[in-house]
């Protein structure tokens, strides 16, 4: 494992350290290649959001002909695990355990949840779309299939979260933000290279194509979550013994509630991610029947969007390094996001691909600026005693938030379609467009709600700066 180590960071520091973002994150407690080979396992939750909000819904939608609404349930279905996240980060905090590990343990545990939810998966997919020898219970389908959805939802949300709090324990205090943020770097290119993989693997599509790639991806994560985890978290037992004392969740939240504004910043965060979530399962959808994509042009789109997003990170990374203030770089994404919608929107009417993946490249962008600031503002409302809960509370309202949008974004999609088609919203309006218009419209407004949450807290940080920023002009200057 050294070798890979070695092998790894050789391989990073052969590019200009201005090319790589957030490369200042490593340290001489957490050397590049030790840190890279530890995001491996956001590489495996990358796949899997491909997967289950890119290439599956595609899939189920398109070629198996599930209807929108229930796609759109079993795409959510993940996120029913999501408010368990701050749970997962208080018990990794004070895990006791006579082996001397706090992190492992739930890092490996997420793994199998992942792996065998997509050992399942193709097969429980078939029988939801009613693909079987012998005709089932449509009941039978949607459970077999919602299991599947779900064991895979557990492990994202297990993994993830205690793979974060296992890196902040490994990096030194100052370097923490960034060193998160550089996973988060990992988790996008994890869903690029993803998503270009798995539209070339899937570009002819047949149901034994798609059971390989799904249980290639089963594989593949168990493989790269087991070398993530390979001696990366030493063994404490004086910290982690049985009979050693262990404070109340209310206690522990109450010590993180105290500092700054975490409930202005996990609102912000909430209304934000489903402003930009919400069209996760349309835009794909939306791209092949408005504009007549097909299989592998529309999941490209991801591949843009991580794209975008990665782009976002970069330039965060940037800024923060010359000392930018976390929510005004959240602030900017929002408005990246308010322009990408528009161009999504009139990209239909005007039959113009090239403005919709534009858009779709912007909408990634936004949300990169958007994550990045306020994942770093949440990390600095943390000290070691509670940084797995910090990041559990904000995994834990960014992935509720997604599921919620996820889930309401088919919902009102294929409602205002229906009242379109019949006519109820007037002779102008009776188009396949109309539903994923409105959601759009939707997310523009979310995005502008966000807006005017996170002034105050731009402003008050803006104050914490010893007047740095004299003389400019910005949000931070508006009424909040």
């Amino acid at each position: 494992m050294r070798g890979l180590n070695a092998s790894l960071a050789r391989r990073w520091l052969s590019v200009a350290p201005r090319f790589l973002p957030f490369a200042d994150a490593a340290t001489k407690e957490l050397p590049l290649g030790r840190l890279l080979r530890l995001s491996l396992f956001q590489v495996t939750v990358g796949m899997a959001g491909v997967l289950l909000t890119g290439t599956l819904n595609r899939v189920m939608i398109v070629e198996l002909g599930v209807p929108t609404w229930l796609v759109a349930v079993m795409v959510a279905l993940p996120i029913l695990f999501a408010p368990f996240r701050v749970l997962i980060g208080f018990r990794s905090d004070t895990h006791r355990s006579v082996l001397g590990w706090r992190r492992v343990p739930y890092i490996w545990m997420g793994t199998l949840l992942q792996f065998g939810g997509f050992a399942v998966m193709p097969f429980a997919l078939f029988v939801l779309a009613g693909d079987t020898a012998a005709p089932l219970p449509p009941v039978v389908g949607e459970l077999c299939a919602g299991v599947a959805f779900l064991l895979v939802g557990a492990g994202i949300h297990t993994t993830q979260t205690a793979g974060l709090a296992l890196a902040t324990d490994l990096a030194p205090e100052a370097s923490r933000p960034r060193v998160v943020a550089l996973l988060y770097v990992m988790l996008l290119i994890g869903m690029t290279v993803s998503s270009f993989g798995l539209g070339a693997l899937l570009e002819d599509f047949s149901p034994l194509r798609l059971i390989q790639v799904v249980q290639g991806a089963a594989a593949l994560t168990l493989v790269l979550n087991l070398v993530a985890l390979w001696k990366q978290e030493a063994r404490q037992p004086a910290l982690t013994r049985p009979d050693a004392p262990r404070p109340s969740f209310s206690q522990r939240w109450g010590a993180f509630s105290t500092r700054g504004r975490p409930a202005r910043l996990l609102c912000v965060v909430g209304l934000g991610t489903a402003g930009f979530t919400m069209q996760d399962i349309l835009l794909e959808p939306y791209g092949g029947e408005i504009l007549h994509l097909s299989v592998g042009a529309t999941t490209m789109l991801t591949a843009m969007m991580a794209t975008g997003t990665l782009v976002g990170f970069a330039l965060a990374a940037r800024a923060l390094g010359r000392g930018a203030e976390p929510h005004r770089l959240a602030a900017y994404g929002l408005l990246a996001g308010i322009a990408a919608f528009c161009a999504v929107i009139f990209s239909g009417p005007l039959g113009s691909p090239v403005l919709f993946r534009a858009g779709s490249l912007l909408i990634g962008f936004g949300s990169g600026l958007f994550s990045v600031g306020t994942l770093t503002a949440a990390m600095a409302l943390a000290d070691e005693t509670v940084s797995g809960m910090a990041l559990g509370a904000w995994g834990a309202v960014q992935a509720t938030a997604t599921g919620a949008a996820v889930a309401l974004g088919g919902g009102l999609r294929d409602g205002v379609s229906s009242l379109a088609a019949h006519g109820l919203l007037g002779e102008a309006l009776t188009t396949a467009h109309t539903g994923y218009g409105f959601v759009y419209l939707v997310e523009v407004v979310l995005l502008f709600t966000t807006l005017a949450i996170i002034g105050p807290l731009v402003r008050t940080a803006g104050h914490r700066a010893s007047q740095s920023s004299e003389g400019r002009f910005g949000l931070a200057e508006f009424p909040g």
